[in-house]
């Protein structure tokens, strides 16, 4: 497996400042040996000799390149993997060399709304933004054939694979849900879509859902299951709530001596007490004119 290889590259200035004298050098040289033909003298060595040094110098304005910041330039020679250049500037190379640019930049995408199947098999709408950016140019230019259609793909599957793994909500104490746990959710994907990247040479910065929500086709359904187990969550607290305010009325009025119930009349006042605490509607007061035993 190719690793990326970092190599130096001369300071293309210097270089290019000499390449332009080379280039200029050679022209007046034949042409003082034009000049000097004219007067009888053969210099065709000398002008043959200058005529090959201004086409190398030619050839070497072709090692000439820029790299920008956060970029790397990946050479090959004859299709073998020479190194990587990341010196920010203009830089001189083998002018044989061929050279790719590939940006170190940080990059985000958000992936297409995916409908799949949740753990119990619901249909949900999914998508997720995933932050990435190439580490290694050598892997990313050569192990896979287009890096960045690679990790789009990749992360599709991902998110797919992830989708299938967790429900869409919780029904169970401490069951990891889509929608209520975005945060182990969002680390379990960028794991998976990391280890499926890491071939390629890049590296996943953050993942998360974007998007995330029932099916059209059951979402009506899913909206009324919801409204249900919240009506029956608010129920038991309310029915908590009061059962403790009984027993605390009970008690009180027991300790203080305010009055004293037989069991009949215990049961009696527990009931009117758990139907006004736990009624929707106003409870209507009844004036007892007679004593409390009638």
């Amino acid at each position: 497996m190719l690793k990326e290889k970092l190599i130096l590259a001369w300071n293309g200035i210097p270089v290019l400042l000499l390449v332009l004298v080379m280039l200029v050098l050679p022209v007046v040289m034949i042409a003082g040996s034009a000049q000097a033909a004219e007067y009888g003298e053969k210099p065709v060595l000398a002008i043959a000799f200058w005529a090959v040094v201004w086409v190398l110098n030619l050839i070497c304005l072709g090692g000439f390149f820029t790299v920008q910041p956060n970029q790397g330039v990946v050479m090959t020679l004859f299709g073998k993997y020479v190194g990587t250049v990341s010196a920010p500037g203009l830089r001189f190379v083998n002018p044989f060399y061929t050279k790719k640019p590939v940006s170190l930049r940080v990059r985000n995408f958000e992936t297409s709304k995916m409908k799949v199947n949740d753990k119990d098999g619901n249909p949900i709408e999914i998508a997720a933004v995933v932050v990435w950016k190439v580490v290694d140019t050598a892997e990313a230019m050569f192990q896979v054939d287009d890096y960045d259609h690679y990790v789009h793909v990749q992360s599709e599957a991902a998110i797919r694979n992830l989708a299938t793994a967790y429900p869409y909500d919780s029904h169970m104490e401490h069951e990891v849900s889509l929608r209520g746990h975005t945060v182990e959710v969002a680390g379990r994907l960028k794991d998976e879509i990391s280890e499926r990247l890491s071939v390629a040479g890049v590296e996943v910065i953050e993942s998360r859902l974007s998007y995330l929500a029932y099916a059209p086709e059951i979402a009506a359904a899913m909206l009324r299951r919801q409204q249900a187990a919240a009506v029956i969550a608010a129920r038991q607290k309310i029915v908590e709530g009061a059962v403790g305010m009984v027993e605390m009325a009970l008690e009180m009025l027991s300790e203080k001596k305010v009055v004293q119930f037989d069991g009949e009349q215990r049961a009696a006042m527990v009931q009117n007490l758990l139907v006004v605490l736990c009624g929707e509607t106003s409870a209507q007061p009844v004036v007892n004119t007679g004593t409390l035993q009638h």
